[in-house]
């Protein structure tokens, strides 16, 4: 019994209780739902048990990981990230129209996802060497490494991720000290870009701009995905239809319904109670993570665990906008609810990285 005790207090040592907690049971919740969206695919519920596992293998191996070795990753990361996106570019897979996939021999993964981990650990090491004078051509240095990644992301195209990226990178620029009157310069010259943006914008992208103002102008094509997510949404009432009850679910009404409208399955079985426990777990984790923040030892370590923290709730809160029909549909997951491998594993990532800020804030050199 002594050597199992050990054994399992070596598990846990490295890990933050009460942020695992609220994983789990966003996981579980995750598993449950996906369960009742997958009812044709049973496969499914398997796959993402075994996804699962490696993500928590995963999560346990960073949460090892001092912050300072983690400094020493920032580059290498950041610059395997912009050569695997240029891979892509060049030779990766196309499928429904994108090349987002590299083929790997047992598999394939999509590159786009590691930068949502080596974009703010490369800037938070860019801003934690510069602390001590930090000038406005940093702030532009930042944005240039920043820009890189997002275009080449934004060509695949796939937009959800790029605006993933790009908000984990603007995360770490702005807790470095970006002053307000660049960031209020920067929203005019990005509103009086609007129109050049919208001539550059691919057509799927403008449909679902224009399908957000008034779905119902295409019922059966672009506004499907969000006139059938918010019936769903709506349906559920206060409680529910009840678990594998849901009639738009199993009738086959709700587009990539273990994906990106996972939530939509999810709120039509349990109504506005279960979407109240699933955001008091997201304000949870994102409560979690800032207290983390607040206590890090070093502005690397501040700067990083910010980032991942703010990006979490970007990851909930434009995903259940999306499918409540205030945002358009741009491809963003449910984070740690949706069926996914490579988003599920860079997610428990960030996890194990606030975990190790957490657990070793007192070894930290500062």
């Amino acid at each position: 019994m002594k050597a199992i005790d050990r054994l399992v207090n070596r598990i846990a040592a490295p890990l933050d209780g009460t942020l695992l907690v609220i994983v789990l049971g966003l996981v579980t919740l995750g598993l449950i739902t996906l369960y009742s969206a997958t009812f044709d695919a049973p496969a499914k519920v398997a796959s993402q048990g075994a996804n699962i596992v490696l993500a928590l293998a995963v999560m346990w191996i960073a949460a090892q990981i001092p912050p300072q070795t983690l400094m020493r990753f920032a580059v290498p990361a950041y610059l395997v990230g912009v050569l695997l996106l240029v891979a892509v570019a060049l030779f990766g897979d196309v499928r429904n129209g994108a090349r987002r996939w590299l083929s790997i021999g047992l598999g394939s993964v999509q590159p786009s996802e590691i930068m949502k981990i080596a974009m703010p650990l490369m800037l938070a090491w860019y801003f934690h060497k510069h602390e001590a004078a930090l000038r406005a051509r940093d702030y532009v240095f930042a944005g240039v490494l920043l820009a890189l990644p997002t275009l080449l992301i934004a060509r695949q195209p796939d937009l959800g991720t790029s605006l993933l990226v790009a908000a984990a990178g603007f995360y770490v620029i702005f807790l470095a000290g970006l002053p307000w009157k660049i960031i209020f310069g920067a929203g005019l010259a990005g509103v009086a870009s609007l129109p050049l943006l919208w001539s550059v914008m691919h057509d799927y992208q403008r449909r679902r701009i224009l399908t957000l103002l008034d779905p119902t102008e295409d019922p059966l094509g672009a506004g499907y995905h969000i006139i059938q997510s918010t019936i769903a949404v709506g349906s559920g009432g206060i409680t529910g239809k009840g678990w594998l009850n849901g009639t738009q679910t199993h009738l086959e009404f709700i587009p990539e319904r273990s994906t990106d409208f996972i939530f939509a399955v999810f709120s039509e079985e349990f109504g506005l109670i279960g979407n109240l426990l699933l955001l008091v777990l997201y304000l949870s984790l994102v409560t979690r993570g800032l207290m983390i923040t607040a206590n890090a030892p070093t502005f690397f370590a501040r700067l990083l665990a910010g980032a991942i923290t703010l990006t979490f709730f970007t990851y909930a809160f434009v995903n259940m906008g999306m499918v409540s029909g205030i945002l358009p549909v741009v491809g963003v997951p449910l984070p740690f609810v949706s069926y996914g491998g490579t988003a599920l594993v860079t997610l428990f990532l960030g996890a194990g990285i606030l975990m190790s800020i957490s657990k070793h804030r007192t070894l930290v050199q500062t």
